[in-house]
């Protein structure tokens, strides 16, 4: 038998031997498993019996698979390896949602599966296995939380979503937690329009609902209302702008020849010992460039109280604060996933799209380095909110 199927496409192929093998395999399952419900029923087997086989098409990792499965005359037979009307066998769908969430498209997932395993897969039949997985979104977004985050980074992605016949852009927000073990936690995805301090309270109200009780620090960049919303939901919080954000967003007024000069001349601003010496560092700073760029002074003083705050912190604490690299790193992931597509039909879409590619992230995350030495300078400074 072995000795028809000499070439690879023979052997492994959708109409090869190892798929016929595979088949053969199934249905004797299938038959052992007839054989063990049958024996189960004890008395009532005498009025049950074989009753032929119906035919049947799944979907395997090496292509569609034709086999026939075994029916019982009374229809109590239930199948545990092909359930009744099921047309994928385990690990197509674990499959398809992991090239959805590196941003292939269902028609490009319909093209990868046909040109590797000849698996001719209608793209409705993989829109409902990535539509499976909405129901674990939904449980996931309302998923019970820790109660204290010492870190909860928050920053948006504008996603293109069809609203009727235009084309809109939707901000979409996520929230990334750091857990007392220093692993990130994404606390969630939420959709608006636009933003606000109405807004931002009824996402920190829906973390407080959640089980969060209390937040050390939130990191965020330019979020309007955010810093109101956090003083009425969690008043013990620190909020911290993004300082490396706030460093670009001075330096857009500056040419580019001078850019580099410049970013070195912020330097002493933004790793003064304190509050104190930073003044007078931005005292310096002005002398130095207002004559030609009036703006870059003027972008920090407009956002001096929401700058200063990690300078009250040692060096452990400030490099948890000074950047929101840890949000940028998981944007830039769901970016990817955006990529190569076009806008999307609803915002539900899009919570699929970054729900899949968060989960496919989680994995490779870990313990944010030299953890142990942060939380034990968060336990001083902030003595009798962190549990014990």
């Amino acid at each position: 038998m072995l000795e028809q199927g000499s070439s690879g496409d023979d052997f492994f192929g959708s109409e090869g031997i190892f798929t016929k093998l595979k088949g053969a395999l199934m249905e004797r399952l299938l038959q052992a498993e007839l054989e063990a419900h049958l024996e189960q029923e004890g008395a009532e087997a005498a009025k049950n019996s074989r009753n032929g086989y119906s035919d049947k098409t799944v979907q395997t990792e090496s292509g569609p698979l034709p086999i026939r499965v075994p029916r019982d005359r009374n229809g109590t037979f239930e199948p545990a390896l092909v359930k009744k009307h099921q047309r994928r066998v385990e690990g197509f769908d674990e499959k398809v949602l992991a090239l959805y969430a590196r941003g292939m498209t269902t028609r490009d997932i319909q093209a990868h599966l046909k040109d590797l395993y000849g698996t001719d897969v209608s793209h409705e039949l993989i829109s409902k296995a990535t539509d499976a997985v909405l129901p674990e979104f939904r449980d996931w977004q309302s998923r019970a939380l820790e109660a204290v985050y010492p870190v909860v980074y928050l920053d948006a992605l504008f996603v293109s979503v069809r609203d009727g016949v235009q084309v809109q852009k939707r901000a979409f927000y996520v929230a990334l937690g750091i857990r007392l073990d220093g692993r990130r936690d994404v606390l969630g995805i939420w959709a608006a329009e636009t933003e606000g301090a109405k807004f931002w309270l009824s996402i920190l109200n829906e973390l407080r609902s959640r089980g969060v009780e209390d937040i050390l620090f939130v990191c965020a960049d330019g979020l309007s209302g955010l810093d109101k919303a956090l003083e009425t939901a969690f008043p013990k919080a620190v909020f911290q702008t993004c300082v490396v954000h706030l460093i670009r967003s001075a330096l857009r007024f500056v040419s580019w020849a001078d850019r580099k000069e410049v970013a070195a001349a912020l330097k002493p601003l933004c790793v003064a010992e304190n509050e104190p010496q930073a003044e007078l560092e931005l005292e310096r700073l002005s002398a130095k460039l207002d004559a030609k760029y009036p703006s870059v002074a003027r972008t920090f003083r407009n956002r001096w109280e929401l700058f200063v705050p990690f300078l009250a912190y040692p060096p452990e604490v400030r490099r948890i604060l000074y950047t929101t690299n840890a949000i940028e790193s998981l944007n830039s992931q769901l970016r990817k996933s955006l990529k190569a597509r076009g806008p999307f039909p609803n915002d539900e879409a899009v919570f699929k799209l970054f729900f899949l590619a968060i989960r496919n992230a989680n994995v490779r995350w870990r313990a944010a380095p030299n953890w142990h030495r942060v939380l034990a300078q968060l336990d001083i400074f902030f003595e009798g909110r962190l549990p014990v």
